[in-house]
C-alpha cells in the first residue's frame, strides 16, 4: 500500500472514528489531517453490529451527485491491529481521498488512505445506528469543521435508544 510514510498511515474516518476522541481511544498516536470526501460514496448506517445495530458505511455508488465526508488521520502503523480488531465486519481497503483546497497536507488535493468498508454479507437496510453512536458521528463531523449540508444529513437519520 502506498500509504504508509515513516511508521504511519494516513487513515479516512466517515463514521464514529471522526470523533478524535472516540479514536484516540482505539489508536492513540492519531493526529487529524483535515476534512476530505469520496465521490460516488453515499454515507448508510446498515452495517450489522454485534450489538444488533447499524453502524456507518461508506456503500460505493458510483454516482457523482453521492459523497461522504470525513476526516484524515495519521496514525502509527503498529496501531492498526487495533484498528482491524474495532472494525470487524468491514473490509480495509486503500482509497484515494479528495480534499478541499487548503485541507490534508500542504499542496494536496487527492491522498491515499485506508479506511473501512462493510463487508456486503453484513448490509442490512433495516438497521438504525443506536443514539449514542449517532452522537459520536455528529459530534466528529462538527469537531473537524465538516460541511453544514452534510451535518444536516447526518442528524437527520433515524436512531433509536439502546434498551
Amino acid at each position: 500500500m502506498s500509504t504508509r510514510d515513516g511508521g504511519t498511515v494516513k487513515y479516512f474516518a466517515y463514521g464514529s472514528n471522526m470523533s478524535t476522541q472516540r479514536l484516540r481511544e482505539r489508536t492513540p498516536s492519531a493526529i487529524a489531517r483535515g476534512a476530505g470526501y469520496l465521490v460516488g460514496y453515499d454515507l448508510r448506517f446498515h452495517k450489522r453490529s454485534t450489538d444488533g445495530s447499524g453502524k456507518a458505511d461508506a456503500l460505493y455508488t458510483g454516482r457523482a451527485e453521492d459523497v461522504v465526508w470525513g476526516v484524515v488521520f495519521e496514525l502509527a502503523e503498529a496501531e492498526l491491529a487495533a484498528l482491524d480488531t474495532a472494525e470487524r465486519g468491514y473490509r480495509r481497503v486503500a482509497i484515494d481521498v479528495l480534499a478541499p483546497r487548503g485541507c490534508l497536507l500542504p499542496g494536496s488535493t487527492v491522498t491515499k488512505a485506508i479506511t473501512y468498508l462493510a463487508e456486503a454479507r453484513r448490509i442490512d437496510a433495516t438497521l438504525r445506528p443506536f443514539d449514542w453512536y449517532k452522537t459520536h458521528v455528529v459530534d466528529g463531523a462538527r469537531e473537524h469543521g465538516l460541511p453544514a449540508e452534510y451535518l444536516a444529513k447526518i442528524e437527520a437519520v433515524e436512531a433509536r435508544q439502546e434498551s
